[in-house]
């Protein structure tokens, strides 16, 4: 079963790759071909012991059209690879986190990468280089999801009780605001997102609506209803603001998707 995915693209080529994981430690690229429409798997490697991958996240290194990749598994261990032109994948660096599973990976501007854990609520900052740790604080609360906006100074996080909690990246662990929504009726992750250039938070739910906030006040700016339970994701691209949802669905029933997009004014 697939686990977790990224869309990922270099500054060499406009072929989007997709990266994901898998439940037995599997990480597979698929790259989109230009000529035919079609994607065709570039790389496929079982990583470590074979635990279950539990985040990704990726960071185009240079023009030769290297992609770097931050990958999170079950068993608390960290890694960096780099996937290179010719499709090869190379470890950068490994790490086993004392008692950290990690939930979300995201990358600093400086290759540094970001780390959350599930159960424990840790935030921790690892060097590019070898993976030790620079920047260690405790969240309030388990971490669903997070996601990280480094132009702000910010990261927000599904705080599976409430809704999503804001915090700053050089913060000391106190919450900036919390964007409440409905009380769950069972905690399971919910995915969160920045929007707008990070002018908003977008997080899904287990009561059919996606959440729009405004970032600064967190007032509630728009409901997006998608369905009886739901999670969303959010991206920016010029200008123009992309939200997908997505249902589970028992056994093997169907699963809902749906797209909102809206423009917005880029700032200067």
């Amino acid at each position: 079963t697939v686990s977790c995915a990224i869309w990922s693209t270099t500054r060499k080529t406009a072929a989007e790759t997709l990266c994901y994981g898998t439940g037995l430690g599997y990480i597979i690229f698929l790259r989109h071909s230009l000529t035919n429409k079609t994607f065709q798997e570039i790389c496929a490697r079982r990583l470590g012991s074979g635990f279950e991958i539990t985040c990704l996240s990726w960071h185009s290194t240079s023009s030769e059209g290297n992609l770097r990749i931050a990958v999170g598994t079950r068993d608390k261990i960290v890694q960096v690879l780099t996937l290179n032109a010719s499709s090869q994948l190379q470890s950068v660096f490994t790490v086993r986190l004392e008692n950290t599973v990690p939930k979300s990976v995201a990358f600093a501007d400086n290759r540094d990468v970001y780390v959350f854990g599930l159960y424990d609520g840790n935030f921790m900052k690892l060097k590019d280089e070898d993976g030790s740790v620079v920047q260690e604080m405790s969240c309030k609360s388990v971490i669903g999801h997070a996601a990280v906006h480094s132009k702000r100074g910010v990261f927000v996080v599904d705080n599976a009780a409430d809704g999503f909690t804001l915090y700053r990246l050089d913060g000391d662990g106190e919450p900036v605001r919390t964007f409440a929504t409905a009380v769950p009726s069972m905690s399971l992750p919910k995915q969160v997102a920045f929007g707008e250039e990070g002018k908003v938070v977008v997080g899904g739910s287990d009561n059919g609506l996606v959440y729009v906030f405004d970032r600064k006040t967190g007032q509630i700016l728009e409901t997006l209803h998608h369905a009886d339970t739901d999670s969303g994701l959010t991206r920016d691209l010029h200008g123009r603001c992309t939200i997908a949802s997505a249902s589970t669905a028992p056994g093997r029933g169907k699963t809902t998707i749906k797209i909102w997009a809206y423009d917005y004014a880029v700032q200067k």
